[in-house]
């Protein structure tokens, strides 16, 4: 394909050679060539951008693979994106495989929304549409003022587990967590295969962890300014003629009939493997692969009961600080990730990790998305809970 009849330009936003190599890919499997573009940081960490071509009323596509220097990253897609912009592109759709920041996109005790905010930073920089793999809720989606394209990797994963795991059929799925049983079931029910889900104190999933929503702590009293003081003994409603369903406590902790008050502590059950996995292959999917200790417990509770082979399935492979080496110590026999983030660092240092390429949905996303064509078909046989 012509690159000056296409109509359209693929760059790549990164600036070391390792992020840009599922470009590479994209652009061979589109039959162009990547744009031609300088992305670099100064001796100050300054991240400068320059565009050695015209992009004057064409769209333009930005790949941005995300490395472990997210905010480099980050910056180095919101000054390409702005780049583009003031040199008059039609269009900027950002194809961001693996989306920052994902996982904080809920509010935590006095945190924020980064997500939010990073999406609102995409859409001032010039971008209008976004192509991203899995993201970690598809609620996310919501922050965006712009369309966003959701494309889903569990094909590429299903294929792998039936080409490259022996005796699949004698396998069964496993939800580290009760918080990823919808993903489990929809790999289950593809694949036509028994599910299991891990439940107990092992747990440590984003959704139980304290927000300050929950059990507050009784009011006491303190020797410096106490504010307002209530009023002891029998306390009234603040409106007469409604019945509250909780008691007013008084600053003892007592109840309005002087009775105290039990406040129980939130515990998680002893763990617990919902399903038999005894003499099977397990199989724990997920959408991220990151801090792997989670990972490293289930397996070894999958192994005291009778799993003789574990397989971890994810989308991206963050695979940060020690994770290769704790893959490589523990009872896990394989993990299997996509190349949506670079990690050929950790494959040589862990031979347990293996890759499958999605750089064909990528490609064919980009092509149809150009060519104003549909958006379904990439999606067939995706669940609603996938």
């Amino acid at each position: 394909m012509n690159v000056a009849k296409s109509g359209y330009r693929v760059f790549s936003a990164n600036s070391s050679a390792a992020c840009t190599e599922l470009a590479k890919k994209i652009t061979e499997r589109l039959g162009v060539e990547l744009g031609k573009s300088v992305v670099f940081q100064e001796s100050n960490s300054e991240t400068r951008v320059d565009v050695k071509e015209s992009v004057r009323g064409q769209t333009i596509f930005i790949i941005q693979t995300i490395p472990r220097d997210v905010n480099t990253a980050i910056m180095e897609l919101l000054v390409m994106a702005y780049a583009l912009k003031t040199s008059c592109a039609k269009n900027i759709i950002g194809v961001i495989p693996y989306f920052p920041y994902s996982k904080q996109c809920k509010m935590r005790k006095r945190g924020s929304i980064v997500c939010k905010l990073l999406a609102s930073m995409l859409a001032k920089a010039g971008l209008t549409h976004i192509i991203t793999m899995d993201l970690h809720q598809k609620e996310i989606q919501g922050f965006f003022s712009f369309p966003v394209d959701n494309l889903r990797a569990s094909p590429f994963l299903i294929q792998y587990i039936q080409e490259e795991i022996p005796d699949y059929r004698n396998a069964i799925i496993v939800a580290k967590s009760p918080a990823a049983a919808k993903r489990a079931q929809s790999y289950a029910e593809r694949l036509r295969l028994g599910l299991a889900v891990i439940h107990g104190e092992a747990q440590c999933s984003e959704s139980d962890m304290a927000d300050g929503r929950h059990s507050p702590p009784c009011v006491r009293n303190t020797t410096g300014h106490t504010g307002l003081e209530l009023p002891s003994g029998k306390q009234q409603a603040p409106f007469p003629g409604i019945e509250l369903p909780i008691k007013y406590l008084d600053s003892s902790c007592q109840s309005t009939h002087g009775a105290p008050i039990i406040m129980m502590a939130k515990e998680k059950p002893p763990i617990t493997v919902v399903g038999d996995v005894g003499g099977r292959i397990a199989i724990i999917v997920d959408d991220i692969v990151d801090d792997v200790g989670d990972f490293v417990a289930a397996a070894e509770i999958l192994k005291e009961r009778g799993a003789y082979k574990i397989y971890i399935m994810a989308t991206h492979g963050l695979l940060s600080a020690d994770a290769p080496r704790l893959i490589e110590e523990s009872a896990i026999d394989e993990v299997v990730v996509t190349n949506t983030v670079p990690h050929e660092v950790q494959k040589l240092q862990c031979p347990k990790i293996k890759t499958v390429d999605v750089s064909m949905i990528l490609a064919e996303a980009i092509r149809r998305i150009h060519n104003g064509e549909s958006m379904a078909y990439l999606f067939r046989n995706i669940t609603v809970d996938d």
